[in-house]
């Protein structure tokens, strides 16, 4: 069957056809503020940028991160072959220890005292030869025992 074609005239074309295009709004450029310096983001850069060779900031950070018992020599040796990441984030653990304790013998003095173990010298004992950012996670751990 076929279908009858009608007759196109002028008056056929849809509402949609004949509506116009929206007028684009006219907006100001926005203004950048001035440009932010920030410091580079790979952490090879940021250990440059802060002290200037891995060598040095495996020196300053051996006499902090050393146990009582071990050489600071070995300690820098064992520092200098730790990835930039690593001694980026010991350093960075190294700095709370020292704004909120002042040292790892006083942070082992709070971790005792929270503990209410000051004076068991097994104790003692096994703090001292934990590491810094372990003791770290002791003294927040037992301070968040002490709060609650």
């Amino acid at each position: 069957m076929a279908s009858k074609k009608t007759p196109k005239s002028a008056n056929t074309k849809s509402k949609a056809a004949i509506k116009k295009a929206p007028v684009k709004k006219v907006t100001e450029k926005k203004v950048k503020p001035g440009k932010v310096d920030t410091g580079p983001r790979h952490p090879h850069g940021r250990l440059e940028a802060t002290h200037k060779t891995k060598a040095d900031l495996a020196k300053s950070l051996a006499a902090a991160v050393a146990r009582t018992d071990e050489d600071t020599d070995l300690v820098e040796a064992r520092l200098k072959t730790a990835s930039n990441a690593q001694l980026l984030r010991l350093q960075k653990t190294n700095e709370r220890v020292k704004q909120k304790y002042g040292g790892r013998d006083q942070m082992i003095e709070a971790i005792t005292k929270a503990e209410k173990k000051g004076a068991d010298k097994d104790y003692l004992a096994k703090l001292g030869s934990y590491s810094l950012p372990q003791l770290l996670d002791l003294a927040t751990s037992s301070e968040r025992r002490a709060r609650s």
